[in-house]
């Protein structure tokens, strides 16, 4: 069974980093891609983002005995087969945990103008969804607690 507690820190951290790449996005592409600071925030946060989603991710198959998946971008995958989310969105993320890998394997090779369309495309209404959605199927459960 999911642990709450575990799941409900986990998403609000989330949250927490939706909000700041919101506030990057806000700033506008020119911006963020002429000052190293803030593009690089962008890229943190797209790693931790996608490190938070993996953790959640890992905590519910190992939680709900799923398949154990091989790969991050597996974990995220294995949430859409199990029907915790929607197929699409499961699609999503395992995208974003496959270009956390590239961010964190081949950082000099990224290419900024992707990391910018990323940032612009919908991948933070996708992390809200995300987070709504394990929030709403862990509370929806059944208590198997004593």
């Amino acid at each position: 069974m999911v642990d709450p507690l575990r799941l409900r820190a986990l998403l609000e951290r989330l949250r927490g980093i939706e909000g700041e790449l919101d506030r990057l996005r806000g700033m506008g592409r020119d911006p963020v891609r002429q000052d190293p600071d803030r593009l690089n925030s962008v890229k943190y946060l797209f790693v931790l983002a996608a490190e938070v989603a993996i953790d959640a991710g890992q905590h519910v198959v190992a939680s709900e005995g799923l398949d154990a998946p091989t790969t991050f971008a597996g974990v995220l995958a294995e949430l859409g087969r199990s029907g915790w989310v929607p197929d699409d969105l499961a699609a999503s993320l395992s995208a974003l945990a496959r270009f956390r890998n590239l961010l964190v394997h081949g950082y000099a090779d990224v290419d900024d103008d992707r990391v910018l369309a990323i940032l612009h495309s919908g991948v933070l209404d996708d992390l809200a969804a995300f987070r709504e959605e394990l929030a709403r199927r862990a509370v929806s459960e059944p208590d198997q607690g004593p």
